[in-house]
């Protein structure tokens, strides 16, 4: 992780950073575990940003204005939201077209948020497909 990217990390509150940061190792588990290639680690709006080459950008973040909440956001002219929607609407609550919201005080549920992760980390091979092949 570079120093900027740390800092970001570094000044989230202590009860969000392991939630961020555990979202940051399922990007890079998946990328191995896929054979999905490096993953470019960037600052995009004050924001960890993830992207690997066949992908559509994942960024995350915690907002001081809604301290239960943190997020992963997808680029908002994508199927990926309206997909996940689909898929996991009893399980995840979304923002628009361009966020998953999840909750601090609650598990992550790992096997869904895996999934869209996948998907998303694909998703230039995948966008023609119903569902994007889910």
């Amino acid at each position: 992780m570079n120093s900027d990217i740390q800092a970001i990390f570094d000044r989230y509150p202590a009860h969000v950073q392991p939630r961020l940061l555990q979202l940051r190792s399922l990007i890079l588990d998946i990328a191995e575990s896929v054979n999905l290639g490096k993953v470019e680690e960037a600052l995009k709006w004050g924001e960890p940003s993830f992207q690997v080459k066949s992908g559509s950008p994942i960024r995350m973040d915690w907002k001081e204005k809604t301290p239960d909440q943190y997020y992963l956001f997808f680029h908002c002219q994508t199927k990926l939201v309206d997909t996940f929607r689909e898929l996991y609407s009893n399980s995840l609550t979304f923002e628009g077209n361009r966020a998953i919201v999840l909750d601090v005080n609650k598990d992550l549920p790992e096997g869904i948020i895996r999934h869209c992760l996948t998907l998303a980390m694909q998703y230039k091979r995948i966008k023609h497909l119903p569902l994007l092949g889910a």
